[in-house]
């Protein structure tokens, strides 16, 4: 069967960013969607609002009757992080449904449409959000797979059933990306992570080489010029860039004016063309570039793509400024990889000089902090202040003496403790705060609500 074909889709780990978006493709497609998730979050709640059950026990006895009486006519998707002795996955497998995993089911979408791939181990759910912003803003139109919530259109999956582009965030763990065939790709960082995956950077750097070249034949392909990756024979292949002008496309000319970026487009074969960008950091000026880059190929003129880029409010949890008073600023961001903590907090330096900045961090992933503790230290002495919360595991087993003290331990000159997240709200009250950053991939972010309402005073 077909998945086309099929009328029922059970989904196990929906409350993933990239199920869900999955999930409401399918929903919004017609189909009876229903799924399994390990703990309800507001992103669950809003897929039962939309109409798609959700459930939070793993027990057969909770697989929808729908999915049971029809088993030649159901599909069942899972996400990596499902464990492999999930009794609901074990239990359909057994019977024999067709049991799929996210990445083999996004790859069947992206390679049936007109497929933009992005990928990176940083910065690719900006780009895809970003770009699919200037696809709909401009009008072309675009069906997108964010693993971000778009503040602009406050969802994860943006939807135009008149067209036949396909934006989708690339994601690299478990090689996920490699089910893709886009006609366009990106590659905007190739930072070692994942190293429980690939076990060391050469080999995470050859298969994204790998994944630039599963971009169809006379496809393009579009990486960072400081990554240096070799031209892929039948591809097009170029570069931008916001350090130099060797790449074929480059920002130029960029500052800071009242708090926003100001920067020239120099897209190869256009005119120069001014831009403001509606994000923090400028780190976000080399990801508007990429974005740019892809829809000008798609022939959406420059002054359109500056207007997008002015309107675009960014991804939820990606520099989240909460609050900016003068007593109290607060910015949540979901950095939770060395490179990305840099960035955030040096963003945060460049917009709130000679201010005080306390960081609160929770590892993710026991595997992470053990392969990057002495960066994570780094990272962290950047900022003036740091209360470590417990490592989050998400899929992982715990590994004897990784834990936050072994990062707390390695920081040096900088004033760090590790606190229980049941006392966190706690510790705050008896802290001197000036500006407040949560930073983290768990579920650091249920904090963010309550320390707002806390201080939103």
């Amino acid at each position: 069967m077909k998945l086309l074909e099929a009328k029922y889709f059970h989904f196990l780990g929906i409350g993933g960013i990239g199920m869900s978006a999955l999930a409401r493709y399918y929903n919004q497609q017609g189909k009876t969607v229903t799924g399994y998730d390990k703990t309800p979050s507001k992103l669950t709640g809003e897929l039962q609002n939309e109409g798609i059950e959700v459930h939070f026990e793993d027990d057969a006895a909770y697989i929808p009757k729908l999915v049971l009486d029809h088993p030649e006519e159901s599909i069942v998707v899972y996400t990596p992080a499902i464990p492999t002795d999930s009794v609901q996955l074990n239990q359909l497998r057994n019977q024999g449904y067709k049991v799929y995993k996210r990445s083999f089911v996004l790859g069947e979408i992206v390679n049936h449409s007109f497929g933009i791939a992005v990928a990176g181990t940083h910065g690719k759910t900006t780009i895809s959000t970003l770009l699919a912003h200037i696809l709909t803003d401009s009008r072309h139109g675009c069906n997108a797979f964010l693993g971000g919530i778009s503040r602009n259109y406050k969802t994860n999956y943006i939807s135009d059933p008149s067209s036949t582009t396909t934006v989708v965030e690339a994601d690299e763990f478990d090689r996920s990306f490699l089910t893709l065939n886009p006609h366009m790709s990106i590659i905007s960082s190739v930072d070692a992570d994942h190293l429980d995956i690939y076990g060391d950077e050469d080999k995470l750097r050859n298969t994204f080489i790998e994944f630039g070249q599963k971009t169809i034949q006379e496809g393009f392909l579009l990486t960072k010029f400081e990554l240096k990756l070799d031209k892929v024979e039948g591809i097009e292949h170029e570069t931008y860039s916001i350090l130099t002008d060797q790449a074929e496309h480059f920002a130029s000319n960029i500052r800071v004016e009242n708090g926003q970026y100001h920067f020239d487009l120099n897209i190869k074969g256009e005119e120069k063309q001014a831009c403001q960008l509606g994000l923090p950091g400028r780190h976000n000026v080399e990801n508007a570039l990429a974005a740019s880059v892809i829809a000008s190929r798609l022939k959406i003129d420059l002054k359109s793509i500056g207007l997008a880029l002015k309107s675009f409010e960014g991804v939820a949890r990606r520099f989240d400024i909460h609050l900016n008073t003068e007593n109290l600023v607060f910015i949540d961001d979901y950095a939770h990889h060395p490179t990305e903590i840099k960035a955030a907090v040096l963003s945060a330096r460049e917009m709130f000089p000679g201010r005080k900045l306390t960081g609160i961090f929770q590892p993710h992933l026991f595997s992470r902090t053990k392969d990057f503790a002495d960066e994570f230290a780094r990272s962290l002495e950047l900022l003036d202040e740091v209360v470590l919360l417990p490592i989050y595991p998400a899929r992982e087993k715990p590994i004897a003496g990784v834990d936050s003290q072994l990062l707390l331990d390695k920081i040096q000159n900088t004033p760090t403790q590790v606190v229980e997240k049941s006392e966190l709200l706690c510790e705050l009250d008896k802290m001197k705060l000036d500006v407040l950053m949560t930073l983290g991939a768990g579920d650091i972010d249920r904090f963010v609500e309550q320390i707002k309402t806390k201080f939103d005073q």
